[in-house]
């Protein structure tokens, strides 16, 4: 990313319309890529010898000469894109005569995505990286204002939903801060690629456009297309935030009405043209002209409405198009002088950074809060008890600074707390007070908001008499964890600690039912095997002996034997319900351990919070907040519906936004002849 450095000039870049007749003997390239070389032969009629040249030599930033969109994109629009993002305000704006190629470089061709411009790209690249910075909230605009024959034209006022204003209601207003706005221009929130191509389509085609000798689409009038950008940290509990414009700016042509043979209303167009394009070069002149003062912005309302896009605090790249065959030498010099005017402009850009004022008043609040608690901490352990932070009278304050004073010149030994006014705390009013013993070391404490600090009261006793923003305490340093945790879990955590203790009785007595159980379910085991086995023996040794049957034959057990067999079915039924109710029993020790682990993460949570709020300083606090905060997942767009039909441009993904609002605007020009037709 280039962000022009302060005290820099406007990046000025070269683009030669593809020709097959390219003057080659007149225009030359140099091997340096930053240098051109005109040479025009000078006309015998107007009384100078035939065959003599003049040359030129332009030297810019760049020369694009047979290269493709994306390289032009790349070296001429990332950079201030990528710079919007970031804060600073954006311009790429391309100038030229008729026919050059502007339109092309700008906007591109909208039915093939190869051969898209710097407007679609650019929009990509700038949801591209909103999508990937999860960190911030994005909140993205876009206006689309033309300039035909002196008159501001809303070229998305056709939009759904827009209230639309009158030709005559539009204006160029001066803003607060020195740039301008267009009053009655609408103003439409996009938040993807393709509404913002949706919105870019359907501008161009309420463009005005006309037809002439060197050009059959030429644009009759001058474009804005205007990317508002606010970005928001999500990470940093700041209230500041940053907002930028980015300019893509399409002028229309300038032109030689004997070439390009206009009459009637295209004539009438071109000669507003050339007037606000010649206003537009004095505007440039006095630019680059350090020792003027005056710029007039408001001789049209091109230059007024680009007033905060030409350098000052904008990121400025110019593209100077020129047609490079010999019938349109003239007019390439010409581009190239208004281009190496150009870069004589300086650029100093900053970040435009805000202030939420709802937001500083929380964090305003949300500070005054832990220093009164810092300040309630102190008095604790220092068991005063009682400080008033009331508003200071006059004399009280006139009594307090008494005392510092003699106490810096050393005829007084101790600061007194106490007297007829009572007990002098930290009010808000004055931000100081006194309540406490100075050290006998004379270090006095100095807390401010958001810092703190030990200091000598020699190096206090130049800022006596302003005392508005000191507040005096004694050197301190936070209590160690142990005893805090202590002390918070008797007040701010008695709640859930005592939730705590109650879960954990619960656990205790479940544990040992659950070791009751246990034990009880291994002896019954025992037991079972021990009387099976017997049981197995005793029926081999009747076996043994001879089966006793009853008179009916019916085989009849001893009573050893019938007693084992009654024994086992006992303890095997108590097995049973003893496994099942330790089985219930280890499901409620679970439950009962993870409500202990809950209860107990939560108190050492809440602890470490109000440990960070009660005893650090709010700087710090703030860095452990930046440590790790909520990050926003990345949003993906979904094409799953349009995944079949477009296949064909599977090697280029990021085309289908591109192809849907292109497709869309068809579809509008589609239904719109259709209408004109059937009228």
């Amino acid at each position: 990313m280039m962000i022009a450095h302060p005290g820099s000039e406007v990046r000025v870049l070269v683009r030669s319309r593809p020709t097959a007749n390219f003057a080659q003997e007149l225009i030359e390239y140099l091997p340096d890529g930053q240098t051109v070389s005109v040479h025009q032969r000078k006309d015998s009629r107007k009384g100078v010898v035939n065959n003599q040249l003049s040359s030129w030599s332009f030297r810019l930033d760049g020369v694009l000469h047979d290269v493709s969109q994306e390289e032009v994109y790349g070296r001429v629009g990332r950079g201030v894109v990528l710079g919007a993002l970031e804060g600073y305000n954006g311009t790429v704006m391309c100038f030229g005569q008729t026919g050059a190629g502007k339109t092309y470089t700008m906007t591109g061709a909208t039915e093939n995505y190869k051969q898209r411009g710097i407007i679609p790209r650019a929009l990509q690249e700038v949801f591209h990286e909103v999508e990937q910075r999860s960190d911030h909230a994005f909140s993205v605009h876009l206006s689309f204002l033309e300039i035909y024959n002196e008159t501001l034209v809303d070229l998305l006022a056709s939009v759904r939903g827009c209230p639309g204003v009158g030709p005559g209601g539009m204006a160029v207003v001066e803003e607060a801060g020195g740039g301008v706005s267009v009053r009655g221009l609408s103003l439409h929130p996009v938040h993807s690629e393709e509404v913002a191509l949706n919105l870019l389509f359907e501008g161009e085609m309420n463009r005005i456009i006309g037809a002439h000798a060197l050009n059959k689409n030429s644009s009759r009038s001058h474009c804005i297309l205007t990317v508002h950008i606010e970005s928001r940290s999500r990470t940093l509990s700041d209230a500041k935030y940053v907002t930028s414009k980015l300019n893509l700016v399409d002028l229309a042509g300038s032109e030689r009405l004997g070439k390009t043979g206009s009459e009637g209303q295209v004539l009438k167009e071109a000669m507003y043209i050339n007037k606000s394009l010649s206003f537009l070069e004095q505007a440039i002149l006095a630019l680059a002209d350090r020792r003027r003062d005056h710029v007039p912005f408001r001789q049209t309302k091109l230059t007024h409405a680009l007033k905060d896009s030409l350098g000052g605090n904008c990121n400025t790249v110019l593209v100077a198009n020129i047609y490079g065959e010999a019938s349109q030498i003239e007019e390439t010099l010409s581009t190239l002088r208004f281009a190496s005017r150009m870069k004589c402009v300086q650029m100093d850009p900053v970040v435009n950074e805000h202030t939420d004022p709802v937001l500083q008043v929380r964090k305003l609040e949300k500070e005054i809060q832990l220093l009164k608690q810092e300040l309630s901490i102190h008095n604790t352990l220092a068991n005063r008890m009682g400080m008033s932070y009331d508003t200071l009278s006059e004399t009280q304050v006139a009594e307090i600074q008494s005392q510092v004073r003699r106490y810096l010149e050393g005829s007084l030994d101790e600061i007194n707390s106490q007297g007829s006014q009572g007990t002098v705390g930290v009010v808000e009013g004055h931000g100081f007070g006194v309540g406490l013993a100075v050290p006998s070391d004379r270090h006095i404490r100095l807390l401010s908001p958001g810092r703190t600090k030990a200091i000598k009261t020699k190096e206090l006793a130049r800022s006596v008499d302003n005392m508005s923003d000191l507040v005096f305490l004694p050197s301190s340093s936070p209590p160690p964890k142990a005893e805090a945790f202590e002390d918070f879990k008797a007040e701010r955590g008695s709640e859930i600690n005592r939730i705590l203790k109650e879960n954990k009785v619960v656990l205790l007595e479940r544990r040992a039912r659950l070791r009751e159980l246990t034990e009880c379910v291994n002896t019954a085991k025992r037991e079972i095997d021990s009387t099976s086995t017997a049981l197995h023996q005793w029926r081999d040794k009747r076996q043994s002996q001879g089966q006793f049957v009853s008179a009916e034959g019916v085989p009849v057990l001893d009573e050893a034997e019938l007693s084992l067999t009654l024994r086992l079915r006992e303890l095997k039924t108590q097995y049973r319900q003893q496994y099942e109710e330790l089985r219930g029993t280890k499901a409620e020790v679970s439950y009962c351990q993870h409500l202990v682990d809950q209860c107990r993460t939560r108190l050492l949570t809440e602890f470490e919070s109000w440990y960070n709020e009660s005893f650090l300083l709010p700087e710090e606090v703030q860095a452990m907040l930046r440590s790790g905060g909520p990050i926003r997942p990345g949003l993906v767009p979904v094409y799953k519906a349009l995944r079949l039909r477009y296949e064909l441009v599977a090697d280029s993904p990021s085309a289908i936004s591109f192809y849907n609002a292109q497709n869309r605007t068809v579809q509008r020009v589609s239904l719109t002849h259709t209408n004109t037709h059937c009228g």
